[in-house]
């Protein structure tokens, strides 16, 4: 039960490592409706799970956005695991906030475990450039499970860069993207772990694929936009 809830925070944090900090505009849809499926596979192609993504309560002010993201994670199994969250646009500036995260639905589903989380925001310019290095950025999540245990998970997005342009073609459609290089570093209890990653981000749509490698470069695990509505 534990690890798919910290699936569910790495679910948050892949997604979002690809276009928050963008205009609302440019490259995330936060408009009330916006909704967005996503298909897991493993490295040999196997259908992994889905993981559902809708936007609601979106209120404007100006050039102040805040809005609702619902996420619904369904793994292999059929089990489903839910949670939502908030993000706010401010200018060219979006933020996820991640004690959000800890709402009464996530907790009712975790039974008797205290959590705290926190991070940095995630940034990505509104206008991208091939060869371009982008910010780091980490979300912390600390886990009280009853008498003294407790587990820590650091999650770190470094040597982030824009490699290069090229299309791509999902069963939600073709797309003209941008490809962004990441390497997630996760650090939990006493081990350490590396994986590289890239990211296939097109304006108006957000991120359409996703590729996570071992530190040889292996392919282990992809993301696929499978539907997209708006």
């Amino acid at each position: 039960m534990k690890h798919h809830f910290l699936l569910l925070f790495l679910a948050v944090f892949a997604i979002h490592n690809s276009y928050s900090q963008a205009s609302c505009s440019t490259y995330y849809p936060l408009v009330d409706g916006a909704n967005f499926q996503y298909t897991n596979y493993d490295k040999k192609g196997k259908e992994e799970g889905k993981i559902n993504y809708s936007v609601t309560n979106v209120e404007n002010s100006g050039d102040y956005v805040s809005a609702t993201m619902l996420m619904e994670m369904v793994d292999r199994k059929g089990k489903t695991y839910t949670s939502d969250y908030t993000i706010v646009c401010e200018g060219d500036v979006v933020k996820i906030d991640f004690k959000s995260l800890m709402n009464e639905q996530m907790l009712s589903q975790m039974g008797d475990i205290e959590m705290d989380i926190s991070g940095t925001d995630v940034e990505l310019p509104n206008n991208l450039t091939v060869g371009q290095e982008l910010p780091d950025a980490n979300m912390m999540v600390k886990m009280k499970m009853g008498g003294a245990i407790n587990m820590n998970t650091n999650i770190e997005t470094i040597n982030r860069k824009v490699e290069k342009k090229e299309n791509v073609t999902t069963p939600a459609g073709t797309f003209d993207c941008y490809v962004i290089y990441t390497e997630t570093r996760t650090k939990m209890m006493m081990t350490n772990q590396t994986f590289p990653s890239r990211a296939w981000l097109a304006e108006g749509v957000g991120m359409v694929k996703q590729e996570s490698y071992n530190k040889k470069g292996k392919l282990i695990s992809s993301m696929m936009l499978s539907e997209f509505n708006k």
